[in-house]
């Protein structure tokens, strides 16, 4: 299996959108979107790269798989 690696926050937000997420709100640079079902939402920084450890919070939280997310993300 491929190995999470930084992605742009654009490419982030979109996986998140194919995952059912909407935006709910912006502070400064973080957005948060949510999704029914998702007990918290999910912020993503607008970083040209967004860390590894934030990605997999993030995956975690919403109840994405890895699998799912390289599926994805090869789409975008």
């Amino acid at each position: 299996m491929p190995k999470i690696t930084p992605v742009h926050w654009k490419k982030l937000e979109k996986i998140f959108f194919m995952a059912g997420f909407r935006l709910a709100r912006q502070s400064g640079s973080h957005r948060a979107y949510v999704k029914e079902g998702v007990s918290r939402p999910i912020v993503i920084p607008a970083y040209d790269e967004v860390p590894v450890s934030i990605i997999r919070n993030n995956l975690k939280t919403a109840g994405i798989t890895r699998d799912e997310y390289f599926k994805w993300l090869e789409k975008i």
